[in-house]
């Protein structure tokens, strides 16, 4: 690492129920994804420095998530909606903020993060798009309702299969995320609250 970039430095505030580990410390491998994340993001999102508590869970969790994410047949719009949806209904303080950015910066819209987050039914989107939501809620609060006119309703609002694993699979992860957010109180960084604020064209 040049001289130049700082050494990323781990939030004691990132949990509050468990001690947020020092960068030093942390295995090698840990150390690079997490410099690799700071220097995209311009600061240590919380996550990172929460889940260095146990490193092989770290290894695990954002293994997954990559691939949720790299390798997905829905857009990246689609999945942040997906984590912001999911994210509100949990009352998930960390998620909401942290995805409710992302939701601002891929979908360019101000407003949409908000509508998700204090209730879903009000976001201005697609009719497709809706349907998406509604299933990842329904399989976020009453799995066990979820039946083939759930799938069915996602195919005619034309979803390939794929992408229809896909918004169970992001939705089931993040229902992972939320509550082991939820259980250690990880804290959203200052500088979620402000990203994407300013509509793009």
């Amino acid at each position: 690492m040049a001289d130049s970039d700082p050494t990323p430095e781990l939030d004691d505030d990132a949990m509050r129920r468990f001690p947020v580990p020092d960068f030093a410390d942390l295995p090698e491998d840990l150390q690079e994804r997490i410099t690799e994340e700071t220097e995209r993001a311009g600061f240590t999102p919380n996550v990172f420095s929460a889940f260095g508590y146990k490193p092989s869970h770290f290894r695990a969790f954002f293994a997954y998530h990559d691939a949720l994410v790299d390798d997905s047949a829905l857009d990246r719009e689609e999945v942040e909606m997906i984590v912001v949806a999911v994210s509100g209904v949990n009352h998930c303080y960390y998620c909401n903020v942290a995805h409710g950015a992302l939701v601002r910066i891929y979908a360019r819209d101000p407003a949409l993060a908000d509508q998700l987050v204090a209730n879903y039914r009000t976001a201005d989107v697609s009719e497709k798009r809706m349907a998406m939501l509604d299933v990842a809620v329904k399989l976020t609060e009453s799995p066990t309702e979820v039946t083939e006119e759930d799938i069915a309703l996602l195919e005619a609002a034309g979803y390939s299969e794929e992408a229809i694993w896909d918004i169970a699979a992001v939705t089931a992860f993040f229902n992972l995320s939320n509550r082991m957010a939820m259980f250690a109180d990880m804290r959203p960084n200052d500088e979620f609250h402000t990203l994407g604020r300013e509509k793009r064209e």
